[in-house]
């Protein structure tokens, strides 16, 4: 329907039979219209009728961006960049981290100039137009709750290792329903529940949480980094176990560090996540800057430090490429085995936050497709009482479990 239009085609059954009939006419109209940050910050905005609370600072987006950045997936990525990269994959983070900062900045050019809760949505919506924004916007949306999906259930599996005890007695089998969907993992629901729940409830208190859990996490990375140092031996930094391996910094040369940093650059992303807050800090013009490009900064000197300190403990040619971390203590007979269960804890930690994290920028993005009229407005609206968008929280939340 028409953006600037006051009722709805979701009214009634009767209203978007007569929209649909239409469709061919008012995409043709809409596709390339585009929309103006004036509108965006004004008359698209009220259509969620209360305003979202700004409650966040800078420290909250710093929290909030290192949370949807470290996750579990460092400490796989690792193993599979080192493949290429051998001991230089610390500076295949370090490139991936700059281009990472590089595409932090346009976030935040258009965060600043147009600080609402829609993310990439808005921007392309200004820029390329709505068909354009919708497409990016459905995508996003469905990448979320995907994702989201297969982190909250690799959350079983982590702690079921981690405490050794196999996921499958957390998990119920459904006989009835196909293989490979058949399984109701309850640690997963209850997690996706519990934050829902806060998400809905403040972003203020979704940020305490958040800042609470990557405070633990990080302890645990930093306990990963020192083990690192302590126990390794900087001859791994230029020699490989085999002898007949290339040896040196730099065993497969320039060509295998890009290589690498192709890899670990998907350990960075959930920064653009936090764009999707602007509409709640409350200076954005100082706040979101050292928000977003802080995060990117501080996870790539943690991210280079973890590289560096897995090649410090083992040569790159016996690195495990699947868990590089956990199984290089996993099984060792001098006492230390214990500590690959102390790893399995701390990516516990970093799921938790990177789920967190992904589902408050996922509420926000179908809030404001909502906003646009392309959903029903429904999902737009924002509660008087929490100031968040408790509709699409709940819907997406909801969802996840079906997923």
């Amino acid at each position: 329907m028409d953006s600037s239009s006051s009722s709805s085609s979701f009214s009634s059954l009767r209203a978007y039979l007569s929209a649909l009939s239409h469709t061919p006419t008012r995409l043709a109209l809409r596709a390339l219209s585009v929309s103006t940050s004036y509108d965006e910050m004004s008359q698209v905005r009220a259509r969620s009728g209360t305003s979202m609370r700004k409650t966040l600072r800078w420290f909250d987006l710093v929290s909030l961006g290192i949370g949807g950045m470290v996750g579990a997936g460092v400490f796989v990525t690792t193993g599979h960049a080192t493949l290429y990269a051998g001991p230089a994959v610390l500076l295949s983070y370090a490139i991936a981290g700059f281009c990472a900062l590089l595409s932090a900045f346009c976030y935040t050019e258009f965060a600043v100039d147009m600080p609402v809760a829609g993310g990439a949505f808005s921007y392309l919506r200004v820029t390329f137009g709505e068909f354009a924004a919708f497409l990016t916007g459905a995508n996003l949306v469905a990448d979320y709750v995907l994702s989201n999906a297969a982190v909250a259930r690799g959350l079983t599996a982590y702690l079921g290792t981690t405490i050794g005890i196999s996921s499958a007695k957390w998990r119920l089998t459904v006989p009835s329903l196909p293989k490979g969907f058949n399984e109701i993992d309850f640690v997963a629901v209850a997690v996706v529940l519990l934050i829902t729940l806060v998400i809905c409830y403040s972003t203020r208190e979704s940020s305490v949480v958040n800042m609470i859990l990557t405070a633990l996490h990080i302890l645990f990375i930093a306990f990963v980094i020192m083990m690192g140092f302590w126990r390794g031996n900087w001859k791994n930094f230029t020699e490989p176990a085999n002898p007949h391996n290339p040896s040196g910094f730099f065993p497969h040369g320039a060509a295998g560090v890009f290589k690498g940093a192709a890899l670990v650059y998907l350990s960075y992303i959930g920064y653009d996540a936090v764009s999707t807050m602007a509409e709640e800090v409350r200076d954005p013009v100082k706040d979101i800057p050292v928000g977003v490009s802080g995060s990117v900064v501080v996870v790539t000197v943690l991210y280079c430090l973890m590289a560096a300190s897995m090649t410090k403990l083992l040569p790159y040619d016996v690195i495990n490429a699947e868990a590089p971390f956990s199984a290089a203590f996993s099984g060792r007979s001098d006492g230390w085995g214990w500590v690959s269960r102390v790893i399995g804890v701390g990516a516990s930690f970093g799921i938790l936050t990177s789920l967190l994290v992904a589902m408050l920028g996922q509420a926000r993005y179908m809030c404001v497709i909502g906003r646009s009229n392309v959903v029903p407005s429904w999902f737009a609206r924002v509660h008087p009482k929490t100031s968040t968008p408790v509709n699409a929280s709940a819907f997406l939340g909801w969802y996840l479990l079906l997923t």
